[in-house]
């Protein structure tokens, strides 16, 4: 497994500039996100450890103009375990926005109720 980077923010916008820099910046690529609460959002990057060092670097200084970053970290040489625990991590919490979001909707009836016909004496 190559290097992990994480860079936490407060709030989504935060991290959307952290990850938007951070992938501009070097060759790495977006694992996914994690919004572990009370307005907290993680961004998760990959690549060889230079460039998820420098990502995370530059990630954390675009974040840090626009919002509050709460920690970073880079993992060199993470466990082979590690992305185990990520990715299930991330397809689980998919998996429920999915049945979420896959629920069958009721769609209200628009057309307005039609008028009987009087019998014609």
């Amino acid at each position: 497994m190559q290097a992990l980077g994480f860079i936490e923010t407060q709030g989504f916008v935060a991290v959307l500039e952290a990850a938007d820099s951070a992938l501009k910046a070097a060759s790495v690529s977006l694992v996914g996100q994690k919004r572990p609460g009370s307005g907290l959002v993680t961004v998760i990057i990959t690549g060889d450890v230079a460039a998820v060092k420098s990502a995370v670097d530059a990630g954390t200084e675009s974040a840090s103009a626009v919002g509050k970053v709460i920690s970073t970290q880079v993992i060199a040489r993470p466990h082979q375990d590690m992305d185990k625990l990520i990715k299930d991590e991330l397809t689980i919490k998919r998996d429920v926005e999915r049945k979420d979001s896959v629920a069958p909707k009721k769609i209200p009836d628009t057309k307005a109720p039609q008028k009987k016909k009087s019998p014609g004496v």
